[in-house]
């Protein structure tokens, strides 16, 4: 089991959920609005705090907990649907989930 966790940008949330919507056996996700900034080559100055709160940009954050054999599919889906080949298009990585319960279901413990 894989969680994949992808930061994108708003305007192409919308593609994403569309191609995901036709991969069958697509386990879900979950979205949530973010703000982010990237690492920049130079020191930056703001002078006011409008300057200074304006350095974020809105983004979302898409968590998708998925079997092994899916992650290449999802993780192609994200690229194919949010890379434009500009800076600030986002970010993916995946990481190993240990364990995995539905709140729905009786725990059984293990």
């Amino acid at each position: 089991m894989k969680e994949i966790k992808a930061i994108i940008r708003p305007s192409h949330l919308h593609k994403v959920r569309d191609a995901f919507r036709a991969l069958p056996g697509f386990p879900g996700m979950t979205v949530s609005q973010a703000e982010g900034s990237s690492a920049h080559s130079g020191v930056e100055r703001h002078d006011t705090i409008r300057g200074e709160l304006t350095d974020f940009t809105r983004k979302v954050r898409i968590e998708i907990l998925a079997p092994d054999e899916m992650v290449l599919d999802i993780v192609s889906i994200v690229h194919e649907n949010a890379h434009t080949g500009q800076m600030g298009d986002g970010v993916l990585w995946v990481s190993e989930v240990q364990d995995f319960v539905h709140l729905c279901l009786p725990f059984a413990g293990r």
